[in-house]
């Protein structure tokens, strides 16, 4: 029961927080939004713990990764993809990322020595079909100057980015860190690099009171930071990262339902053969792993 809440709270979130970021983009800079919902996560937790007494102290010896899977997660990962929102429909966005599934299976493999078999590199074909059936009229007439391209190719480097930050978050779990302690910290070091990289950018530290922009910024923070990745490093610590992971499978196919009716998404049969690979290339990559 516990691991269904988790699951579904992660899932039906995150399905949601695509479309919340599309108000983010405008007068403020995506690199400081970034750093303003990941401030107030990281305060909403902190303020959390003290109200129920949990714990938050992190040893010294074990910071180093807290701070790198604050960078990773909760600053470049999402620089990144508010950037490529602002170039494809969020829902496409949600089912680019949903390959985290199949990029963390490599990254394990690398830094902890996972066995990858021949399964997993099928996998990760059905996903990069996917992938092009989703946006084969881009594709069929590639130019390196189309706007599309720029964000299929920002929205896979926030997935790299995220995934290194799996990693990180893996070795957390492994050393028993509250999973409360871990992400208000983690945030609080993602807010500090977020806004460290707008001001090397030379950003306006500028703030929106747009309705849209505010309560958009606010449900990022509170559920879709504090809670949803309090959902999620639950899950890692329960059952491991790859069946955790299995929510990127399932969190796309509610962002394209948000995304068709808010953003227009025209659905056609390409399209759906595309989010189908996706989905099979996935279960083909954590059925495996959660088989062993």
């Amino acid at each position: 029961m516990q691991v269904t809440f988790l699951y579904a709270t992660a899932v039906l979130i995150w399905g949601t927080t695509w479309i919340a970021i599309t108000f983010q983009l405008g007068p403020v800079a995506a690199e400081v939004s970034v750093a303003y919902r990941f401030g107030l996560g990281s305060i909403a937790l902190f303020a959390y713990a003290a109200a129920s007494g949990r714990k938050v102290r992190i040893p010294l010896e074990s910071y180093g990764f807290v701070v790198l899977m604050g960078v990773l997660m909760y600053s470049g990962n999402y620089m990144v993809l508010y950037h490529a929102t602002s170039y494809v429909t969020s829902g496409l966005v949600a089912v680019i990322f949903s390959l985290i599934v199949v990029s963390n299976a490599f990254f394990e493999r690398i830094f902890f020595r996972k066995p990858l078999e021949g399964r997993m590199m099928l996998a990760s074909a059905l996903g990069l079909g996917g992938i092009a059936a989703l946006f084969w009229p881009e594709v069929s007439s590639f130019d390196l100057g189309d706007q599309t391209v720029i964000g299929v190719v920002l929205a896979t480097i926030g997935v790299v980015i995220a995934s290194l930050g799996n990693m990180a978050a893996i070795i957390n779990t492994a050393r028993n860190l509250p999973v409360i302690g871990v992400n208000a910290h983690a945030m609080a070091w993602g807010c500090l690099s977020s806004m460290l990289v707008a001001l090397l950018m030379g950003r306006s530290i500028n703030f929106s009171f747009e309705p849209l922009y505010v309560l958009s910024l606010l449900y990022l923070a509170i559920f879709g930071s504090a809670i949803a990745f309090g959902a999620y490093l639950a899950l890692l610590k329960l059952i491991g990262s790859a069946r955790a992971a299995y929510t990127s499978v399932l969190f796309p196919i509610v962002a394209l339902i948000v995304s068709t009716f808010f953003e227009g998404y025209q659905w056609s049969t390409l399209a759906v053969a595309g989010v189908a690979l996706i989905g099979v290339g996935n279960w083909l990559a954590l059925t495996k792993i959660t088989k062993e």
